[in-house]
Protein backbone atom coordinates (compact mmCIF):
# COMPACT_ATOMS: atom_id res chain seq x y z
CA UNK A 1 0.00 0.00 0.00
CA UNK A 2 2.73 2.57 0.77
CA UNK A 3 4.23 2.06 -2.80
CA UNK A 4 0.64 3.03 -3.86
CA UNK A 5 0.35 6.07 -1.67
CA UNK A 6 4.34 6.74 -2.61
CA UNK A 7 3.37 6.83 -6.49
CA UNK A 8 -0.09 8.63 -6.18
CA UNK A 9 1.57 11.69 -4.38
CA UNK A 10 4.62 12.18 -6.34
CA UNK A 11 2.60 11.87 -9.91
CA UNK A 12 0.70 15.00 -8.29
CA UNK A 13 3.42 16.93 -6.77
CA UNK A 14 5.82 16.75 -10.08
CA UNK A 15 2.38 17.91 -11.92
CA UNK A 16 2.02 20.66 -9.58
CA UNK A 17 4.96 22.04 -9.67
CA UNK A 18 6.49 20.56 -13.15
CA UNK A 19 3.68 22.00 -15.20
CA UNK A 20 4.75 25.51 -13.99
CA UNK A 21 8.16 24.96 -15.52
CA UNK A 22 7.00 23.29 -18.74
CA UNK A 23 4.43 26.70 -19.29
CA UNK A 24 7.49 29.05 -18.93
CA UNK A 25 9.78 26.86 -21.51
CA UNK A 26 6.84 26.73 -24.15
CA UNK A 27 5.89 30.00 -23.57
CA UNK A 28 9.50 30.78 -24.55
CA UNK A 29 9.76 28.58 -27.39
CA UNK A 30 6.50 29.99 -28.84
CA UNK A 31 4.75 26.65 -28.74
CA UNK A 32 1.37 27.37 -29.03
CA UNK A 33 -1.85 26.18 -29.01
CA UNK A 34 -3.46 26.66 -32.88
CA UNK A 35 -7.37 26.65 -33.15
CA UNK A 36 -9.96 25.89 -35.93
CA UNK A 37 -11.53 28.87 -37.57
CA UNK A 38 -15.09 26.61 -38.00
CA UNK A 39 -14.93 26.00 -33.84
CA UNK A 40 -16.70 28.07 -31.40
CA UNK A 41 -15.89 31.75 -31.38
CA UNK A 42 -15.47 31.86 -27.92
CA UNK A 43 -12.02 29.56 -28.55
CA UNK A 44 -10.47 32.29 -30.36
CA UNK A 45 -9.11 33.49 -27.10
CA UNK A 46 -6.96 30.47 -26.55
CA UNK A 47 -5.10 30.97 -29.49
CA UNK A 48 -0.96 30.93 -28.28
CA UNK A 49 -1.67 28.93 -24.84
CA UNK A 50 0.93 26.09 -24.49
CA UNK A 51 -0.18 23.19 -25.30
CA UNK A 52 2.04 19.36 -25.22
CA UNK A 53 1.63 19.68 -22.06
CA UNK A 54 0.42 16.09 -21.48
CA UNK A 55 4.34 15.27 -21.83
CA UNK A 56 4.53 16.43 -18.20
CA UNK A 57 1.99 13.82 -16.78
CA UNK A 58 3.66 11.26 -19.14
CA UNK A 59 6.91 12.22 -17.34
CA UNK A 60 5.01 12.27 -13.88
CA UNK A 61 4.09 8.67 -13.68
CA UNK A 62 6.52 7.32 -15.09
CA UNK A 63 9.02 8.51 -12.58
CA UNK A 64 6.43 7.70 -10.05
CA UNK A 65 6.42 4.62 -11.14
CA UNK A 66 10.11 3.77 -10.53
CA UNK A 67 10.86 6.24 -7.15
CA UNK A 68 7.49 3.61 -6.05
CA UNK A 69 9.36 0.43 -6.73
CA UNK A 70 12.66 1.56 -5.62
CA UNK A 71 12.03 3.34 -2.42
CA UNK A 72 10.06 0.07 -1.25
CA UNK A 73 12.51 -2.13 -3.47
CA UNK A 74 10.28 -4.17 -5.12
CA UNK A 75 10.64 -5.43 -9.02
CA UNK A 76 8.30 -3.76 -11.86
CA UNK A 77 5.47 -6.20 -13.17
CA UNK A 78 4.89 -7.46 -16.70
CA UNK A 79 1.03 -5.76 -16.17
CA UNK A 80 2.54 -2.18 -14.65
CA UNK A 81 5.45 -2.41 -17.31
CA UNK A 82 2.66 -2.78 -20.24
CA UNK A 83 0.36 -0.54 -18.81
CA UNK A 84 2.98 2.47 -19.04
CA UNK A 85 3.97 1.06 -22.50
CA UNK A 86 0.82 1.61 -23.59
CA UNK A 87 -0.17 5.06 -22.27
CA UNK A 88 3.68 6.16 -23.19
CA UNK A 89 3.56 4.55 -26.76
CA UNK A 90 -0.06 6.63 -27.35
CA UNK A 91 1.17 9.79 -25.96
CA UNK A 92 4.34 9.82 -28.26
CA UNK A 93 2.18 9.49 -31.13
CA UNK A 94 0.01 12.61 -29.66
CA UNK A 95 3.47 14.28 -29.40
CA UNK A 96 3.87 13.63 -32.73
CA UNK A 97 0.70 14.96 -33.66
CA UNK A 98 1.22 18.25 -31.22
CA UNK A 99 4.52 18.95 -33.22
CA UNK A 100 3.22 18.52 -36.70
CA UNK A 101 0.75 21.31 -36.12
CA UNK A 102 3.15 23.62 -34.32
CA UNK A 103 6.02 22.96 -37.21
CA UNK A 104 3.60 23.45 -39.87
CA UNK A 105 1.34 26.23 -38.03
CA UNK A 106 -1.88 24.69 -38.57
CA UNK A 107 -4.68 23.12 -36.48
CA UNK A 108 -4.77 19.62 -38.65
CA UNK A 109 -1.52 17.97 -37.19
CA UNK A 110 -0.88 14.76 -39.09
CA UNK A 111 -2.48 12.93 -41.55
CA UNK A 112 -5.14 10.75 -40.58
CA UNK A 113 -3.64 7.40 -41.54
CA UNK A 114 -0.50 8.18 -40.26
CA UNK A 115 -2.06 8.77 -37.57
CA UNK A 116 -4.40 6.04 -37.20
CA UNK A 117 -1.38 3.51 -38.68
CA UNK A 118 1.09 4.79 -35.70
CA UNK A 119 -1.46 4.32 -33.18
CA UNK A 120 -2.14 0.46 -34.90
CA UNK A 121 1.47 0.07 -34.24
CA UNK A 122 1.61 0.45 -30.84
CA UNK A 123 -1.97 -1.25 -30.03
CA UNK A 124 -1.03 -4.57 -32.20
CA UNK A 125 2.61 -4.16 -30.00
CA UNK A 126 0.84 -3.86 -27.01
CA UNK A 127 -2.01 -6.76 -27.44
CA UNK A 128 0.67 -9.17 -28.46
CA UNK A 129 2.86 -9.07 -25.65
CA UNK A 130 -0.05 -8.68 -23.12
CA UNK A 131 -0.74 -12.60 -23.96
CA UNK A 132 2.47 -13.20 -23.13
CA UNK A 133 4.64 -13.26 -19.61
CA UNK A 134 2.57 -16.10 -17.58
CA UNK A 135 3.19 -15.75 -13.83
CA UNK A 136 3.77 -18.85 -11.72
CA UNK A 137 -0.06 -19.75 -11.63
CA UNK A 138 0.23 -19.23 -15.39
CA UNK A 139 -2.17 -16.32 -15.57
CA UNK A 140 -0.80 -13.65 -18.02
CA UNK A 141 -1.75 -10.06 -18.19
CA UNK A 142 -4.46 -10.54 -20.59
CA UNK A 143 -6.97 -12.85 -20.94
CA UNK A 144 -8.44 -13.99 -24.37
CA UNK A 145 -11.80 -13.88 -23.14
CA UNK A 146 -14.40 -10.71 -23.19
CA UNK A 147 -14.85 -8.99 -19.84
CA UNK A 148 -17.26 -7.10 -17.81
CA UNK A 149 -16.83 -7.45 -14.08
CA UNK A 150 -14.74 -10.59 -14.80
CA UNK A 151 -14.13 -12.63 -17.34
CA UNK A 152 -17.23 -13.68 -19.04
CA UNK A 153 -16.90 -17.70 -19.75
CA UNK A 154 -19.28 -17.86 -23.12
CA UNK A 155 -17.16 -14.79 -24.39
CA UNK A 156 -14.03 -16.63 -25.16
CA UNK A 157 -12.03 -15.60 -28.22
CA UNK A 158 -9.44 -17.25 -30.42
CA UNK A 159 -6.16 -15.49 -29.83
CA UNK A 160 -5.85 -13.77 -33.60
CA UNK A 161 -9.60 -12.33 -33.15
CA UNK A 162 -8.52 -11.47 -29.07
CA UNK A 163 -5.12 -9.73 -30.36
CA UNK A 164 -7.74 -7.63 -32.32
CA UNK A 165 -9.86 -6.62 -29.89
CA UNK A 166 -7.43 -5.47 -27.81
CA UNK A 167 -6.49 -3.65 -30.96
CA UNK A 168 -9.43 -2.03 -31.09
CA UNK A 169 -10.10 -1.00 -27.22
CA UNK A 170 -6.73 0.68 -27.09
CA UNK A 171 -7.87 2.52 -30.79
CA UNK A 172 -11.19 3.70 -29.09
CA UNK A 173 -10.70 4.47 -25.53
CA UNK A 174 -7.52 6.91 -26.87
CA UNK A 175 -9.70 8.65 -29.59
CA UNK A 176 -12.50 8.69 -27.18
CA UNK A 177 -10.21 10.71 -24.28
CA UNK A 178 -8.98 12.89 -26.99
CA UNK A 179 -12.70 13.55 -28.36
CA UNK A 180 -13.35 14.41 -25.06
CA UNK A 181 -10.05 17.01 -24.77
CA UNK A 182 -11.79 20.10 -26.05
CA UNK A 183 -12.74 22.16 -23.09
CA UNK A 184 -9.91 23.55 -19.90
CA UNK A 185 -10.04 20.57 -17.20
CA UNK A 186 -12.85 18.33 -18.85
CA UNK A 187 -10.49 15.38 -19.84
CA UNK A 188 -8.14 15.84 -17.24
CA UNK A 189 -10.71 15.87 -14.36
CA UNK A 190 -12.72 13.37 -15.87
CA UNK A 191 -10.11 11.10 -16.59
CA UNK A 192 -8.41 11.31 -12.88
CA UNK A 193 -11.84 10.10 -11.24
CA UNK A 194 -11.78 7.10 -13.81
CA UNK A 195 -8.00 6.29 -12.75
CA UNK A 196 -9.12 7.15 -9.09
CA UNK A 197 -11.96 4.23 -8.91
CA UNK A 198 -9.61 2.01 -10.69
CA UNK A 199 -7.02 2.49 -8.04
CA UNK A 200 -9.93 1.33 -5.90
CA UNK A 201 -10.84 -1.47 -8.35
CA UNK A 202 -7.40 -3.10 -8.20
CA UNK A 203 -7.03 -2.75 -4.36
CA UNK A 204 -10.18 -4.46 -3.81
CA UNK A 205 -8.63 -7.31 -6.40
CA UNK A 206 -5.40 -7.38 -4.68
CA UNK A 207 -7.12 -8.33 -1.21
CA UNK A 208 -8.88 -10.70 -3.07
CA UNK A 209 -6.77 -12.12 -5.64
CA UNK A 210 -7.06 -15.88 -6.37
CA UNK A 211 -2.71 -15.98 -5.78
CA UNK A 212 -3.26 -14.86 -2.23
CA UNK A 213 -6.85 -16.73 -1.27
CA UNK A 214 -8.28 -20.14 -1.71
CA UNK A 215 -9.42 -19.85 -5.36
CA UNK A 216 -12.81 -19.86 -5.41
CA UNK A 217 -16.13 -18.33 -7.53
CA UNK A 218 -15.39 -14.92 -5.86
CA UNK A 219 -11.61 -14.22 -5.91
CA UNK A 220 -9.97 -12.43 -8.91
CA UNK A 221 -7.67 -14.26 -11.29
CA UNK A 222 -6.14 -11.16 -12.01
CA UNK A 223 -1.99 -10.62 -12.48
CA UNK A 224 -0.33 -8.20 -10.41
CA UNK A 225 -3.44 -6.20 -9.04
CA UNK A 226 -1.23 -4.23 -6.92
CA UNK A 227 0.89 -3.06 -8.98
CA UNK A 228 -2.02 -2.01 -11.51
CA UNK A 229 -3.37 0.21 -8.55
CA UNK A 230 0.16 1.75 -8.48
CA UNK A 231 0.04 2.76 -11.80
CA UNK A 232 -3.85 3.79 -11.80
CA UNK A 233 -3.00 6.28 -8.44
CA UNK A 234 -0.43 7.34 -10.22
CA UNK A 235 -1.96 8.38 -13.45
CA UNK A 236 -5.04 9.94 -11.06
CA UNK A 237 -2.30 12.12 -9.26
CA UNK A 238 -0.76 12.86 -12.33
CA UNK A 239 -4.04 14.09 -13.75
CA UNK A 240 -5.09 15.94 -10.77
CA UNK A 241 -1.74 18.01 -10.71
CA UNK A 242 -2.17 19.23 -13.86
CA UNK A 243 -5.64 20.15 -13.50
CA UNK A 244 -4.00 22.99 -11.88
CA UNK A 245 -2.63 24.44 -14.72
CA UNK A 246 -5.85 23.38 -16.86
CA UNK A 247 -8.24 24.46 -15.19
CA UNK A 248 -10.53 27.52 -16.64
CA UNK A 249 -8.79 29.77 -17.81
CA UNK A 250 -6.40 26.87 -18.99
CA UNK A 251 -2.68 28.08 -18.61
CA UNK A 252 -1.59 25.32 -20.94
CA UNK A 253 -3.27 22.54 -22.66
CA UNK A 254 -2.65 18.52 -22.61
CA UNK A 255 -2.60 18.21 -25.98
CA UNK A 256 -3.09 14.95 -27.80
CA UNK A 257 -0.01 14.17 -26.06
CA UNK A 258 -2.15 13.74 -23.14
CA UNK A 259 -5.21 12.59 -24.33
CA UNK A 260 -3.77 9.78 -26.57
CA UNK A 261 -1.67 8.41 -23.75
CA UNK A 262 -5.12 8.63 -20.87
CA UNK A 263 -6.92 6.70 -23.10
CA UNK A 264 -4.40 4.51 -23.55
CA UNK A 265 -4.30 4.29 -19.97
CA UNK A 266 -7.76 3.23 -19.87
CA UNK A 267 -7.66 0.65 -22.13
CA UNK A 268 -4.56 -0.33 -20.43
CA UNK A 269 -6.44 -0.84 -17.30
CA UNK A 270 -9.81 -2.26 -18.08
CA UNK A 271 -8.32 -5.01 -20.26
CA UNK A 272 -5.80 -5.95 -17.68
CA UNK A 273 -8.58 -5.82 -14.48
CA UNK A 274 -10.65 -8.18 -16.81
CA UNK A 275 -13.48 -4.89 -16.63
CA UNK A 276 -13.62 -4.05 -20.33
CA UNK A 277 -16.75 -3.60 -20.44
CA UNK A 278 -16.93 -2.13 -17.21
CA UNK A 279 -14.63 0.65 -18.69
CA UNK A 280 -17.81 1.26 -20.70
CA UNK A 281 -19.94 2.83 -17.59
CA UNK A 282 -17.11 4.13 -15.62
CA UNK A 283 -15.93 6.23 -18.38
CA UNK A 284 -19.45 6.60 -19.54
CA UNK A 285 -18.83 10.36 -20.39
CA UNK A 286 -16.10 9.61 -22.71
CA UNK A 287 -18.36 6.99 -24.33
CA UNK A 288 -21.00 9.98 -24.27
CA UNK A 289 -18.85 12.13 -26.12
CA UNK A 290 -17.80 9.66 -28.65
CA UNK A 291 -21.07 8.84 -29.25
CA UNK A 292 -22.53 12.44 -30.03
CA UNK A 293 -19.76 12.58 -33.04
CA UNK A 294 -20.79 8.90 -34.67
CA UNK A 295 -24.48 9.80 -33.87
CA UNK A 296 -23.96 13.00 -35.81
CA UNK A 297 -22.06 11.95 -38.68
CA UNK A 298 -24.39 9.05 -39.24
CA UNK A 299 -27.10 11.60 -39.09
CA UNK A 300 -25.43 13.82 -41.83
CA UNK A 301 -24.98 11.18 -44.23
CA UNK A 302 -28.31 9.54 -43.90
CA UNK A 303 -29.88 12.37 -44.15
CA UNK A 304 -27.75 14.50 -46.69
CA UNK A 305 -26.29 16.80 -44.82
CA UNK A 306 -28.39 17.86 -41.40
CA UNK A 307 -26.84 17.90 -38.33
CA UNK A 308 -28.29 16.24 -35.34
CA UNK A 309 -26.27 18.52 -33.01
CA UNK A 310 -25.39 21.95 -33.53
CA UNK A 311 -21.29 20.85 -33.30
CA UNK A 312 -19.53 17.63 -32.14
CA UNK A 313 -18.49 16.71 -29.99
CA UNK A 314 -21.48 17.16 -27.67
CA UNK A 315 -19.53 19.88 -25.63
CA UNK A 316 -19.36 22.82 -28.15
CA UNK A 317 -22.88 21.54 -29.08
CA UNK A 318 -23.89 23.55 -25.69
CA UNK A 319 -21.13 26.59 -26.42
CA UNK A 320 -23.26 27.31 -29.44
CA UNK A 321 -26.51 27.06 -27.12
CA UNK A 322 -25.10 29.99 -25.06
CA UNK A 323 -23.58 27.49 -21.59
CA UNK A 324 -20.57 29.11 -20.22
CA UNK A 325 -17.38 26.93 -20.52
CA UNK A 326 -17.19 26.25 -16.93
CA UNK A 327 -20.63 25.40 -16.47
CA UNK A 328 -20.37 22.70 -19.38
CA UNK A 329 -17.40 20.89 -17.78
CA UNK A 330 -18.65 21.18 -14.02
CA UNK A 331 -22.25 19.76 -15.48
CA UNK A 332 -19.97 16.79 -17.49
CA UNK A 333 -17.54 16.14 -14.37
CA UNK A 334 -21.46 15.70 -12.47
CA UNK A 335 -22.41 13.22 -15.32
CA UNK A 336 -18.74 11.59 -14.91
CA UNK A 337 -18.92 10.85 -11.43
CA UNK A 338 -22.08 9.21 -11.38
CA UNK A 339 -20.68 7.07 -13.78
CA UNK A 340 -18.22 6.25 -12.13
CA UNK A 341 -19.96 5.61 -8.77
CA UNK A 342 -22.46 3.40 -10.40
CA UNK A 343 -19.36 1.62 -12.01
CA UNK A 344 -18.19 0.99 -8.89
CA UNK A 345 -21.52 0.44 -7.72
CA UNK A 346 -22.02 -2.39 -9.87
CA UNK A 347 -18.49 -3.89 -9.27
CA UNK A 348 -18.97 -4.19 -5.66
CA UNK A 349 -22.42 -5.88 -5.62
CA UNK A 350 -21.08 -8.40 -8.09
CA UNK A 351 -19.03 -9.66 -5.18
CA UNK A 352 -21.34 -9.04 -2.70
CA UNK A 353 -24.12 -11.23 -4.10
CA UNK A 354 -21.74 -14.05 -4.96
CA UNK A 355 -20.91 -13.97 -0.87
Amino acid sequence: MRSVLVAGGVALLVTLFGTRFAIQLLVKRGYGQFIRDDGPTTHHTKRGTPTMGGGVVIGSVVLAYILAHLIVWTPPTASGLLALGLFTGLGLVGLADDWSKISHARSLGLRAWMKLSLQGVIAIAFAILAFQFPDARGVTPASQAISFLRDLPWAWLPMPVAVVWLVFLAAAWSNAANLTDGLDGLATGAAAMVFAAYGIVNLWQFNQSCASLTPGPQCYEVRDPHDLALVALAMAGACFGFLWWNASPAKIFMGDTGSLALGGGLAALSVFTRTELLMVIMAGLFVIITMSVVLQVGWFKVTRGKRLFKMAPLQHHFELMGWAEVTIVTRFWIICGLCVAAGLGLFYAQWVAGQ
